[in-house]
């Protein structure tokens, strides 16, 4: 029998949003974590705001968000919002009654600058890695450091000579561009990079992540300037910032790694540096002492698993093409996308794990 189309409005709804969301959806074991997380941030937050005024969106909802943002791939914090009225997991996710209002997309994006001016996203991302040593998820022997290309928003257009004046006054044709000679006006961060020979060139900042070797979790991440030695300075940079007494440990990378400086250096560090050995047409820094190890051979193999991270910051958490500029403001998306990352990571090691 054909059924009837027409439906009578319902009066009066007696349900919450923690009641429509499946009891197995993947994200109910996020939650858990991220509202412990957010419970030691507590007294940072706090500390941002005064104590009289006008009431602003709660910093817990605007870090929530930005990890909404990031695990359904939206494209900008305006369609957060309007996806915010009518999307009730995201509703119950913020703890949202299902008649409240979403937020405004400007009042959202200007209230996100307190989560940059208070270096939140970095204690967000420490008290995440926190709750995976809590569970004993996270190794302080085996790392893997590796570094990509982020595209910048702004444009090749953009990129100008310095001092040049404007483009009807200067004759630019058939100059080569470079950054010494050229800066992007939209972005002056960026720096102008390509990934491999036969590529073309684009305006990009230094992606580059610390990856520990248990269970693959991001333990710093960190943008720079694209520059030739961004990769092994910004290695060396995570390494140091790492906590706990100095032991030795070992650090798995490719073989862009592989400068008789950078060995050095992390043999200073009591690092023992597991690097993928270059022999193209020169001497690699890595000999017979370190490559024999059966050690070796298993940092070769779990470090391309950095990969994974890069991969998922690309593709899920929108990272392919950066959305703002400037370093600080990327390094702060940066840090909330990698800590999605292992949120995800943690919940499903976790059944595993306890």
């Amino acid at each position: 029998m054909r059924g009837d189309a027409t439906k009578q409005t319902t009066m009066l709804l007696a349900v919450t949003p923690d009641q429509l969301v499946p009891a197995d959806h993947p994200i109910r074991r996020v939650k858990p974590i991220v509202e412990r997380a957010l419970r030691v941030l507590s007294p940072t937050f706090s500390a941002m705001y005064a104590a009289t005024g006008r009431p602003s969106i709660p910093p817990e909802h605007l870090l929530k968000g930005s990890l909404l943002i990031a695990l359904y791939s939206i494209r900008s914090e305006r369609q957060f919002c309007e996806r915010l009225q009518y999307d009730l997991l995201f509703k119950w996710f913020l703890d949202l009654n299902i008649t409240d209002p979403a937020f405004d997309a400007s009042t959202f994006a200007k209230n996100r600058e307190r989560l940059l001016e208070h270096d939140v996203a970095a204690h967000f991302f420490d008290a995440v890695l926190a709750e995976a040593q809590w569970h004993g998820l996270l190794s302080d022997e085996h790392f893997t450091v590796d570094g990509t290309l982020l595209e910048s928003w702004a444009s090749i257009k953009s990129f100008r000579p310095l001092g040049g004046g404007r483009n009807p006054d200067v004759d630019f044709h058939g100059q080569k561009r470079s950054n010494a000679t050229h800066a992007s006006t939209t972005d002056p961060d960026a720096r102008l990079a390509r990934k491999g020979k036969g590529k073309e060139a684009k305006l990009c900042l230094a992606g580059h992540v610390l990856m520990e070797n248990r269970h693959g979790l991001a333990v710093d991440v960190l943008l720079t300037h694209a520059t030739g030695t961004a990769e092994r300075e910004a290695a060396l940079r995570m390494l140091d910032r790492q906590p706990g007494p100095r032991h030795r440990v070992t650090l798995g990378a490719d073989k862009n790694y592989d400068t008789r400086d950078f060995v050095r250096q992390c043999r200073a560090r009591q690092v023992t540096p597991h690097v993928s050995q270059n022999t193209s047409g020169r001497r690699s820094a890595i000999d017979g002492r370190t490559t024999r190890h059966p050690g070796y051979a298993i940092s070769q193999r779990i470090r391309k698993r950095v990969e994974e991270i890069f991969g998922w910051t690309k593709t899920v958490g929108g990272g392919r093409k950066l959305r703002y500029l400037g370093l600080a403001r990327n390094q702060c998306w940066a840090e909330l996308t990698t800590a999605t990352y292992n949120l995800v990571r943690i919940a499903n090691l976790l059944p595993a794990a306890t």
